[in-house]
């Protein structure tokens, strides 16, 4: 086992010279055999691990091929030469990966990795909301079930639902689940926008009174909010966008100091590719997320589990909801 462990240091130590900065030496030594087998088992099996921006930096910058938010995901997916798709993120994100390539096999690592906007509604919950307001058509956060997918017009991503909203070409429109992001986008366009109460979990939490401690604490700071936050601390923020957004504001900008009010390993994968911009916690840990891991990322390529399939008879209207909104 230690010729073992040493030769899988020696190997991913290329790996690991890039995420030094946020991962100690002692933790890389726990990681390096699970990093090294997997890149092996990618190779073996003609696999890619698509990973999204809250996942940690072992995975993010050392197994991951893809990486980046919800709609950079789903873009990707569609463009895969691999016969195993394994979604390191939420259980949504794999549906969606599937919907994309149905003759593809798609993994998700840990069926229980769910999500609390997902859990905020029912495909019954849409239906609801259409006899409520007849004609009116329903734009779908990607964070949901593909059975909600499935009763909808058209999904967006929080990089472009304003985008989609404006694409309708008509006066109002259902956005469901996430408020708040219904909220930030109604502050942006002449549509009126009918919001459902869902939130997520970790973006929930911020308040505008946190966002002036920062600023008093480090007046000095840049303040990015993620649209999934409150109305009033994306209005007490410097930026609101997408983790891409949030991502390519610090490569632009480079602010010396700034803090990312979102998921936690979102700052410790950017910090990565910034080492000269201060990264400034607070942050929130999403439990879902933080279900996948480098064991089980392995597991899933060493043994075919966890594999994700979806009813056919929702399947193609689903599609075709993420399909629409791709094509903009």
């Amino acid at each position: 086992m230690a010729n073992l462990s040493s030769s899988a240091l020696a190997r991913t130590a290329p790996l690991y010279d890039r995420v030094k900065r946020v991962i100690p030496p002692p933790e890389w030594a726990v990681f390096a055999e699970d990093v090294d087998a997997i890149l092996a088992l990618k190779r073996e099996r003609n696999a890619v691990v698509l990973a999204h921006n809250y996942q940690t930096p072992e995975i993010f910058h050392g197994v991951a091929d893809i990486v980046g938010d919800s709609l950079l995901l789903a873009r990707e997916a569609t463009k895969v030469n691999a016969d195993i798709i394994v979604l390191a993120g939420v259980h949504f994100m794999a549906e969606t990966a599937k919907l994309l390539n149905p003759e593809k096999t798609v993994l998700i690592p840990d069926l229980a990795a769910g999500c609390s906007l997902a859990d905020s509604i029912t495909a019954q919950d849409v239906r609801l909301m259409r006899q409520r307001y007849p004609g009116v058509p329903v734009v779908t956060y990607v964070n949901t079930s593909v059975a909600v997918k499935a009763e909808s017009d058209i999904c967006c991503t929080s990089g472009n639902a304003l985008k989609v909203v404006e694409s309708l070409g008509v006066e109002r429109v259902i956005m469901l689940p996430d408020e708040y992001l219904a909220q930030n986008i109604a502050t942006q366009t002449d549509v009126k926008i009918i919001a459902w109460k869902g939130h997520c979990e970790v973006h929930e939490l911020f308040t505008a009174s946190d966002v002036r401690q920062l600023r008093e604490n480090h007046p000095d700071v840049t303040i990015l909010a993620h649209p999934e936050c409150p109305p009033e601390v994306v209005a007490e923020a410097d930026f609101s966008g997408s983790t891409a957004a949030m991502s390519e504001y610090v490569g632009k900008q480079r602010p010396p100091r700034v803090v990312l009010l979102t998921e936690c390993s979102m700052s410790d994968n950017v910090s990565v590719l910034h080492p000269e911009v201060e990264f400034i916690r607070p942050c929130n840990l999403c439990p879902h997320m933080k279900r996948i891991t480098l064991k089980n990322i392995r597991h899933a390529l060493e043994t075919g589990r966890d594999e994700v399939t979806i009813d056919p008879a929702i399947a193609a209207p689903a599609r075709r909801a993420v399909e629409r909104m791709l094509a903009l």
